[in-house]
């Protein structure tokens, strides 16, 4: 069985599967229909993830591409890096960073060890990736990495759900003051936030952020500016200026245009937002059941 077939050999009505004992949602992993070699990871209903097995450097959910810009600027071109990222899913960004920086340590924190084994069984990673998945609460597993990794980190991605939602214990100033304990000196947080009308949610997440990492951006469709849609921000942040001179340039070119908030556009765009802490911390919230979810 060659590897764009691997999980497109059961019928329609049988996609590979798995109940997830901790939050009781559904797992199944769909065959792409419009791309051949890539799968659909869904999750309660929800899209969570696409892979392409024959081309690992494809990144098709928009917001997924935003970040790989961001680990393409990070350091230069090739150059192998220590990642960490909170949230398994189906394991694209790891996929991402073993493809276009080869040697890189990386290491994964899922909660859902029913939703690792699937993936691992009908999406299997790459022989010589140095990937290790850890699995736990991502909060808990972030103050539990060995000492030589705190200070070590080059990347750190944040994009946990249960569901269509992030929980609000990693939403926090004190959450991410733990990520910023983790990170080099110059190394880059990317956090995945869902958010819709109003983007209240939002802007307490980059007013959140910014109180932690001294230089902070966000990237969102110019869309969700206007409070038209629901939909993912992106953020990023670090303790050094952001290598982001070509951001710009990249995301306005993506399929879906995008834009970076930084500097006093970000000031206006999280004025009067409160930081949210471990006592204020809530859900992000629900998106429309029409806008993700996908028909069993």
């Amino acid at each position: 069985m060659s590897r764009s077939t691997r999980g497109a050999d059961r019928g329609e009505s049988e996609h590979p599967s798995a109940t997830l004992s901790k939050s009781g949602f559904h797992a199944r992993i769909e065959s792409d229909p419009y791309a051949p070699g890539s799968f659909l990871l869904v999750v309660d209903g929800t899209p969570q993830s696409h892979v392409d097995l024959d081309d690992p450097t494809h990144l098709s959910f928009e917001y997924v591409r935003r970040i790989g810009h961001g680990i393409d600027l990070l350091r230069p071109e090739g150059e192998a890096i220590t990642a960490v990222h909170l949230g398994g899913g189906g394991l694209t960004l790891p996929r991402y960073v073993a493809a276009t920086r080869a040697g890189s340590r990386q290491q994964v924190v899922e909660y859902e060890s029913e939703l690792v084994d699937l993936v691992r069984r009908e999406l299997p990673l790459p022989r010589d990736a140095q990937i290790r998945i850890r699995h736990g609460d991502a909060r808990e597993q972030l103050a539990a990495f060995p000492p030589g990794l705190v200070g070590n980190v080059d990347l750190l991605v944040v994009d946990v759900f249960s569901g269509a939602r992030t929980p609000a214990h990693v939403t926090s100033a004190e959450f991410y003051t733990l990520c910023h304990t983790l990170l080099a000196a110059d190394g880059l947080v990317a956090v995945n936030v869902a958010d819709g009308a109003g983007l209240a949610f939002a802007r307490g997440q980059a007013a959140t952020l910014s109180s932690v990492f001294e230089h902070v951006s966000i990237v969102l469709d110019s869309q969700m500016l206007k409070a038209k849609r629901f939909g993912n921000v992106v953020m990023f942040g670090s303790s050094s200026p952001l290598p982001f001179e070509r951001m710009p340039r990249l995301v306005a070119g993506d399929p879906v245009a995008s834009k970076v908030v930084a500097g006093a556009e970000l000031r206006n765009f999280i004025a009067g937002a409160p930081i949210v802490t471990d006592q204020t911390a809530v859900k992000s919230p629900p998106p429309g059941r029409s806008i993700f979810q996908l028909k069993p």
